[in-house]
């Protein structure tokens, strides 16, 4: 049973999977939005590939906690996403997971530019890797 960890943006929405048994997240690509229609058949299509039981999404929450415009953007998307696939959702708090996500991949010398290329898929495995180790204790 493997687990699709979703990190949902406005421009693009970072990928990752686990291993079958639930206990290492791996980055599996970036959907450049375009629609949701578009967005939820990619998505279809990782859901497909890799046998999906469950989605984790990363639920954008400010600091004190509370929800603000990007976590009622992701719960929207995912209701759609919801209607269209027969697999749970649940969220998971992403607070600093794209910071975390920047600090790795500048640790390892990364140009910018490549940076905007993959920290989403980065901040994906992260969402996936904190809701394994969280669901494994």
């Amino acid at each position: 049973m493997r687990i699709l960890g979703l990190d949902i943006g406005e421009k693009r929405i970072g990928v990752a999977v686990s291993d079958e048994l639930g206990l290492t997240a791996q980055g599996v690509a970036v959907i450049k939005r375009t629609s949701d229609k578009k967005d939820i058949g990619e998505i279809l299509k990782y859901v497909e590939k890799y046998n999906v039981s469950k989605i984790v999404v990363g639920l954008p929450k400010n600091m004190n906690g509370t929800e603000g415009r990007s976590s009622e953007l992701v719960r929207s998307f995912c209701e759609k996403l919801k209607k269209s696939l027969n697999v749970v959702i649940e969220y998971w708090d992403e607070r600093l997971t794209t910071v975390a996500a920047e600090k790795i991949l500048i640790q390892g010398d990364m140009s910018r530019r490549k940076r905007k290329v993959v920290i989403d898929k980065i901040a994906a495995v992260l969402i996936l890797q904190n809701y394994l180790d969280y669901s494994s204790r």
